[in-house]
């Protein structure tokens, strides 16, 4: 008999994996549409002949390339390292950076950097995902009819405009569409690709990995250049990863293994039946697979699930962002939380036009998805091979698993990845270049940041002096300091600091609030911070004079909500009531300049770049969720 009671449980389960499968499967979803097509691509600068023995080679290649990278590393390995539920890239790099703070080493710095490095290029597949994946799915429509290859580009151009203008809308509505849509994908493409395995059954024999080795061993001068275009069926693999912290390991890792990979590896397996019948379908397999009945409505389902595709990287391109701001990597950014359900769902603005503008840029340059596939590989390859290198570190020094079988797995997965990252090297002149070009200067804007914020930070702690000095010396001034009533709540960057609004306030206007509150806002290396442990008070001066230092934590995943946090606080622990209702909330803004003689080891491009950046800095009060009536900004200038 059915246990009545786990049926609730069971119904929450599956619409977890059912959301799971219309966010984070979109990307590695859709990449059947393209990825043989681009292998046998006759106008590749290495081309791979459509032969029966070059077919199976690569159709094996496919399977075996998704079994080891996404089965095995990812979804096998990966994600059972995990921040505090987080996954991804950045959960790598908040790890490392947390052993690196109790005791920095070269290797933990390195990798951290190499972490950061990653990131950037996970940012430059955020940019080439929508442009490709949208492009190959409206290309579908020279299917239909060769005369409306002149519309590809402009629909695609108008397909992206919708996408980025909705994002300030949120996802909430719309995500629950994106399940179905995805599992009726799903279904599609294995269905049609049931129908191509009936026509040439023999394909199935490329399950076996004798084809695959055979292929590389016997035609490595193929097979090599091959794997650029084979690694394009992995895209969306770092995806899995990255979105552990919003469904799940188990969700996510039952949506690959029942749904996700059979489905993909049916299509893959009848596009290569149907290449096998003749050779001229090399230039669309996917579509030509559709019986002529179900051509428009495979073309729309594909390019829905293309826009979820594109959805999810976008998405996944702000929170990386919003992560980097918070740990320090980039200024503070204005974010907009677009769900009260769910908290991963963010809007960045400055971010989603960045990326608007440069998806539509590279649409218009490169006008198909066989072009900007060279790019893509080099962007996917890059950011797996330094996700697996980050991961088996972390075991390393975690994990209890035999140092000798975890050695074995990390020469065979990074000799897999190393194949993969040494063939999209060779496309470097056609179009790998571009994810090269966009990771790099994303790393040095995020690198010249953080190095940036270190000097401007040390430079503003000596301008403001120690805070507990300055609060014993408040009544020995030579001009008597003033008490008003109300409350006054400075935010400063640290706890052993007077902030300067504070110090400007009493030096020139020679006053104070009865209820002072100096609040340290700190960002965890941990997505969350309990109720509990979010403030904590430390009492200056002497006795009851109503100043107050507060610490308060946010996760780097959380909104920093300052008053909210402050409400949690009753009387005796801040030395009288906050009225946090009419309190006044003071903030140091601070101007970079350049300087004329540095002395921050930085060349005078950096310092430039480090000033232009600071540009794009959100509102304080608006990060903060400060009431904009009640918020003072006191400036103050820093040479850089």
């Amino acid at each position: 008999m059915t246990n009545p009671v786990s049926r609730p449980a069971d119904v929450l389960r599956l619409a977890v994996v059912v959301g799971a499968l219309g966010v984070v499967f979109g990307d590695i979803g859709t990449s059947p549409i393209y990825t043989i097509q681009t292998v046998f691509n006759p106008a590749d600068p290495h081309p791979v002949p459509a032969t029966t023995e070059n077919v199976y080679g690569v159709v094996s290649l496919i399977f075996w390339s998704v079994m080891l990278i996404v089965t095995v590393t990812y979804v096998l390995l990966a994600m059972r390292v995990d921040n505090d539920g987080e996954g991804g890239i950045m959960a790598l790099i908040t790890l490392l950076r947390r052993w690196a703070a109790k005791g920095k080493t070269r290797v933990t710095m390195t990798l951290a950097g190499l972490g950061l490095f990653g990131a950037a290029l996970f940012l430059g597949d955020s940019m080439i995902t929508p442009a490709i994946s949208v492009l190959s799915a409206v290309e579908g429509l020279r299917i239909i009819d060769p005369s409306f290859e002149g519309w590809i580009v402009p629909v695609t151009a108008v397909i992206i405009v919708i996408l980025f203008a909705a994002q300030k809308f949120g996802t909430a509505a719309v995500g629950r569409l994106f399940g179905p849509v995805m599992i009726t994908w799903f279904v599609a493409i294995a269905a049609l690709g049931v129908w191509g395995i009936t026509s040439e059954p023999g394909i199935l024999r490329a399950l076996s990995p004798t084809y695959a080795l055979g292929f590389l061993a016997g035609h490595f001068d193929l097979a090599f250049f091959a794997l650029a275009a084979i690694v394009l069926s992995v895209t969306g693999a770092e995806a899995l990863y990255a979105d552990m912290g919003h469904f799940g390991r188990r969700p996510i890792s039952v949506g690959w293994i029942f749904l996700v990979f059979p489905a993909c590896t049916l299509s893959y397996l009848g596009q290569g039946a149907l290449i096998l019948q003749d050779q001229s379908n090399i230039s669309a397999p996917f579509f030509l697979l559709t019986p002529d009945w179900a051509l428009i409505p495979m073309v729309v389902l594909a390019t829905a699930a293309t826009v979820i595709a594109s959805q999810a990287v976008i998405t996944g391109a702000f929170s990386v962002t919003a992560q980097a701001a918070q740990l320090g990597y980039l200024p503070r950014l204005r974010i907009l939380h677009t769900s009260r359900s769910s908290h991963g769902q963010i809007y960045v603005p400055w971010i989603n036009w960045l990326l608007m503008v440069s998806v539509l840029t590279l649409v218009f340059a490169f006008r198909n998805s066989a072009s900007l596939a060279y790019a893509f590989g080099m962007a996917v390859t890059g950011t797996i091979t330094i996700a697996t290198i980050l991961f088996f570190y972390v075991a390393w020094r975690t994990w209890r698993t035999p140092k000798w079988f975890l050695a074995t797995l990390a020469v065979v997965l990074l000799a897999v990845d190393g194949l993969f990252l040494a063939a999209n090297l060779t496309k470097i002149v056609h179009g790998a270049w571009l994810p090269l070009v966009i990771a790099v200067t994303a790393f040095t804007v995020m690198s010249t940041w953080q190095r940036g914020r270190q000097v401007v930070t040390a430079r503003r702690e000596a301008m403001e002096g120690s805070l507990r000095e300055f609060v014993d010396g408040l009544t020995d001034r030579p001009a008597p300091v003033q008490v008003v009533g109300g409350t006054a709540i400075f935010l400063n960057r640290g706890s052993e600091t007077a902030p300067l609004a504070l110090r400007s306030n009493v030096e020139h206007n020679h006053v104070r609030h009865e209820h002072v509150a100096v609040v340290a806002v700190e960002i965890a290396v941990v997505p969350r911070i309990a109720d509990d442990e979010r403030v904590t008070v430390e009492h200056l001066g002497e006795g009851e004079d109503g100043i107050t230092h507060l610490t308060v934590r946010f996760g780097y995943g959380e909104r920093p909500d300052v008053p909210a946090a402050l409400a949690q606080l009753g009387p005796d622990d801040t030395e009288g009531d906050l009225d946090l209702e009419n309190a006044t909330y003071f903030l140091s803004r601070i101007e970079l300049r350049l300087g004329d003689e540095p002395e921050t080891r930085m060349p005078t491009w950096r310092r430039r770049l480090f000033i232009a950046t600071s540009f794009i800095t959100a509102d304080a009060a608006e990060h903060f969720n400060l009431p904009r009536d009640r918020t003072v900004l006191l400036g103050s200038h820093v040479d850089v």
